[in-house]
């Protein structure tokens, strides 16, 4: 059994900025569990389409579960081979990632391609597929359904990633990261009000001066 993922997603943006999104997307505060990313190979073919070959490294904190099958002194960090191909005849960007280790406890392989959308000005249209293994006997199943909601979220991050870059890109500050920001401070501020307000009342008064 492999669990099978699939969305379809339309990006406000032109497919040039995307595309140079793609090349410009990490480090970002929303993908801080990407380590590390090389290109290994490169070329440019006589049609004109760009071949690239990259290798990263992450990170992702397992649940306690899964960390019984995991031998001691073994690393956590994964390694993915990135395969893309930029058309810019036909305007798309595909990319194929799978991981390299680990692949017994979980394999996820993922398909994704960014096409210039024929209908709709300055949108590039996004289709994102998965396919989430395991070999563990007798927990492949329950191992997937964790990969599979592990992969939404972290797709979810990889969009807002995205989005960053493009923001960048266009000297714009990210609307999803300032309402984050905003918020954030906002909880740190009630948190503190909370902490003043406790301590004052823990606190024995002195009289109040009027000279």
């Amino acid at each position: 059994m492999v669990k099978y993922f699939c969305s379809n997603t339309d990006i406000r943006s032109t497919w040039d900025h995307v595309v140079s999104a793609f090349w410009q997307r990490y480090p970002n505060p929303f993908s801080t569990h990407v380590l590390t990313e090389d290109v290994i190979y490169r070329e440019v073919t006589a049609d004109h389409r760009l071949l690239s070959r990259r290798l990263l490294m992450k990170t992702n904190r397992l649940p306690r579960w899964a960390e019984r099958f995991f031998p001691a002194g073994m690393s956590r960090s994964v390694y993915i081979i990135e395969d893309s191909i930029v058309d810019p005849i036909n305007r798309s960007l595909t990319t194929y990632t799978w991981n390299l280790n680990h692949t017994t406890l979980m394999s996820v392989e993922e398909r994704c391609i960014f096409q210039d959308s024929t209908e709709q000005p300055a949108t590039t249209l996004l289709r994102r597929e998965a396919w989430i293994s395991s070999s563990i006997y007798g927990f492949s199943r329950p191992i997937q359904e964790f990969g599979l909601a592990r992969f939404k979220s972290n797709q979810a991050r990889a969009m807002k990633g995205l989005e960053y870059a493009l923001s960048n890109l266009q000297g714009e500050a990210p609307q999803r990261l300032l309402r984050d920001t905003v918020k954030d401070a906002s909880e740190k501020a009630k948190e503190a009000a909370k902490t003043l307000a406790s301590a004052a009342a823990s606190t024995p008064q002195k009289p109040q001066q009027y000279v």
